[in-house]
C-alpha cells in the first residue's frame, strides 16, 4: 500500500504542475508559434528520455530478474510498448479530440462542446504519463519513480502554459483557461493509480506495464507532437528543443534514478 500511495502522491505532484504553467495565462496573452513549438517539443523530449531510460530499460531488467531470461525479458518489453502504442493509437482513432493545430478528428465532433475535445486530447496525453510514475514507484525502486514524476512534472509545466494559453486565444476568459488547464493534470494521478494497484497486486506484469506506459508515450510523441512542432516552419527549433528536454531528463534519471 505505501507503494500505491507513492505512485498516486508522484504522478498528484507531476499532474499538478500542470497548474503551475497555467498560471501563465494571467502573463502571457498568446504564445508565438516558434515559443509553443519550443515548449512542446521540450516535453517531448523529456518524455521520450523518460520512455527509455525510467520505462525501456528497467521493464527489461525486471523481465531477466523474473524469467530468468533476457531474450524473454526483451520479448515481453517489446510486446508492452507496442500493446502502449496500438492502445494509444485505438484510442485516438475512437475518442472524438482536438488537436490544437490540425484541428478535429474522430467522430461526431459537432456535438460536442469544444472545451471537452479539448479535455479529451489532454487525457490521452496524461493519463499514460502518470501511468508510468505510478507503475515506477509500483516496483520498489523508489529513485527510479522519483526521476520519472519529477521529468514528466517538468514537461507539464510547458505543456499547461501552452494548453491554458491556446484556450484564452480562441475565446475562453483568463480564469477559465487556468481553471482547464489546471484539471487536465488531474488525469496523471488517476493513471498512477491505476498503474500502481496493477502492478502491486500483479508483479509478474510489471515489465509489460512499464514497457506498455513507455509504448503509450513514443506514440504521443511521433504520432502527435512532433508532427505538430514541424507544421510552422520551426523545425529545427522544435529538434534542438526536444534535444535539450531529451538531456535533462536524462540527466535528472542518471543523478536520481
Amino acid at each position: 500500500m505505501n507503494v500505491i500511495m507513492m505512485g498516486v502522491v508522484g504522478s498528484l505532484v507531476a499532474g499538478m504542475l500542470t497548474g503551475v504553467g497555467a498560471l501563465g495565462v494571467f502573463f502571457f496573452q498568446q504564445l508565438s508559434a516558434k515559443l509553443e513549438n519550443s515548449l512542446l517539443s521540450f516535453a517531448a523530449g523529456i518524455m521520450l528520455a523518460a520512455s527509455f531510460f525510467s520505462l525501456i530499460l528497467p521493464s527489461i531488467e525486471y523481465g531477466e530478474q523474473i524469467f530468468d531470461s533476457k531474450n524473454m525479458a526483451v520479448i515481453i518489453t517489446i510486446i508492452g510498448i507496442m500493446s502502449g502504442a496500438v492502445s494509444l493509437s485505438l484510442m485516438h482513432r475512437y475518442l472524438p479530440h482536438e488537436h490544437f493545430l490540425s484541428g478535429q478528428e474522430g467522430p461526431d465532433t459537432q456535438k460536442i462542446t469544444r472545451i471537452w475535445l479539448f479535455v479529451f486530447a489532454i487525457t490521452l496525453h496524461n493519463f499514460p504519463e502518470g501511468m508510468a510514475v505510478g507503475v515506477g514507484f509500483a516496483g520498489g525502486d523508489i529513485s527510479n519513480g522519483m526521476s520519472l514524476a519529477t521529468g514528466i512534472g517538468l514537461q507539464n509545466i510547458p505543456e499547461g502554459l501552452a494548453v491554458s494559453v491556446s484556450l484564452l486565444s480562441i475565446g475562453y476568459s483568463k480564469m477559465k483557461s487556468f481553471f482547464i488547464g489546471f484539471l487536465t493534470g488531474l488525469a496523471e494521478p488517476i493513471g498512477g493509480l491505476f498503474g500502481s494497484v496493477a502492478v502491486s497486486f500483479a508483479g509478474p506484469i510489471m515489465p509489460w506495464a512499464l514497457a506498455f506506459a513507455a509504448g503509450a508515450m513514443l506514440f504521443i510523441i511521433s504520432d502527435e507532437i512532433i508532427p505538430e512542432t514541424h507544421r510552422s516552419g520551426f523545425q529545427n527549433l522544435a529538434t534542438f528543443s526536444l534535444l535539450i528536454g531529451f538531456v535533462c531528463m536524462m540527466y535528472l534519471d542518471a543523478t536520481l534514478g
